[in-house]
């Protein structure tokens, strides 16, 4: 992972600026960060190792843990509140068999939820992998879900 690393700062730059686009780009292809990694880049950037774990788990789109091929997050933000995201959450769960922040047996999906996804007018909304999805019913969610 170390040659990932140096690949990863000599296309971004070594400055403490390019942190996230570093780690989206170690990530990519990837469920998670490991502590290595997150080692490296510290090193890397001579910046304390304290910043960039903070860092990835400050930002959902990265994670520390390993998460399921797939990665759905369901909006829990206010416009998706009101229009039934628990709805469609509880429909998710129940068809995955899994809670939020766990993964399945077979490791096909992770369960997240999120702040915004930014589609506040087609409430609620849900992002699996990178495809967002609005308007929502609980039935749609899993429709969804059953295509991957």
């Amino acid at each position: 992972m170390c040659d990932q690393v140096k690949k990863a700062v000599a296309k971004f730059g070594r400055e403490r600026q390019y942190l996230l686009e570093i780690l989206g780009y170690l990530q990519t292809g990837r469920s998670y960060l490991e502590k290595e990694t997150l080692l490296a880049v510290a090193a890397e950037l001579d910046i304390p190792a304290a910043e960039v774990y903070g860092t990835a788990t400050f930002y959902s789109l990265y994670s520390t843990v390993p998460r399921g091929k797939h990665v759905i997050r369901i909006c829990e933000n206010a416009p998706c509140h009101i229009d039934g995201a628990a709805a469609v959450l509880e429909a998710v769960k129940q068809h995955l068999g899994i809670d939020v922040h766990q993964t399945t047996a077979d490791g096909l999906f992770t369960l997240e939820t999120t702040s915004c996804l930014g589609i506040c007018g087609v409430a609620p909304a849900m992002m699996v992998d990178d495809d967002v999805h609005g308007n929502l019913t609980p039935e749609l969610a899993v429709s969804i879900l059953g295509k991957r």
